[in-house]
């Protein structure tokens, strides 16, 4: 990854932070896109993930029982249950961090921005707009990727189309859309990025 992969992504955690500081505490307890996370545990892992090292992930393994959801799970609990003015400093703090731990993947770090900060403020009803070249390419490798979430699998036999940005991928039926709600379809988000769909590629698609 270049310096302007890791530019989007500190502008990115600078941003999202900047939101954060203005939550109420009914806010920050509040229940996330991310199925079973409260906003708290979304940005807990949101600053924890550039500094979390392989170790922190071993020593959760057990309590886990080994599953990788369940550890990403505790860990994120975790990071979230400290006081509210802790995480958001956490997270100015390593806006520009390049690491993290080398069970992860920093080629995850873009994207992983993009969708945590989206499963925060949609449920809120608010707006945290981003640049449309960061999400083309949170696209590009959401798509390319296999394990969690099997996008190119799940979505075998339609044809998805952003259009907003020059991306489209698959064949048959289309599914079109803000280069933004597809990536919330490829991750799994995919009844809140269907009211921002269309085409003939949602019919029988289940979230």
């Amino acid at each position: 990854m270049d310096d302007d992969y890791w530019g989007a992504v500190r502008t990115l955690r600078l941003g999202l932070a900047d939101m954060l500081d203005t939550l109420s505490p009914g806010e920050w307890d509040a229940a996330s896109l991310c199925g079973g996370w409260r906003v708290r545990d979304v940005a807990g892992h949101l600053a924890l993930v550039p500094s979390i090292t392989t170790w922190q992930m071993v020593a959760a393994a057990p309590r886990a029982r080994f599953n990788p959801n369940r550890i990403n799970t505790l860990l994120a609990v975790r990071a979230g249950s400290v006081a509210t003015s802790e995480i958001v400093q956490q997270l100015r703090a390593h806006a520009g961090d390049r690491t993290t731990a080398k069970a992860l993947d920093t080629r995850n770090s873009l994207f992983d921005a993009i969708v945590h900060s989206q499963d925060i403020a949609i449920p809120l009803g608010r707006s945290f707009p981003i640049p449309v070249d960061f999400t083309r390419q949170g696209l590009g490798r959401v798509w390319s990727m296999g394990w969690p979430f099997n996008a190119s699998r799940r979505l075998a036999g339609r044809t998805l189309t952003a259009t907003d940005a020059d991306w489209s991928v698959g064949s048959g039926p289309e599914i079109s859309g803000s280069a933004l709600s597809l990536l919330l379809l490829l991750t799994g988000r995919t009844a809140t990025a269907r009211r921002e769909l269309a085409g003939a590629g949602l019919d029988g698609l289940h979230a």
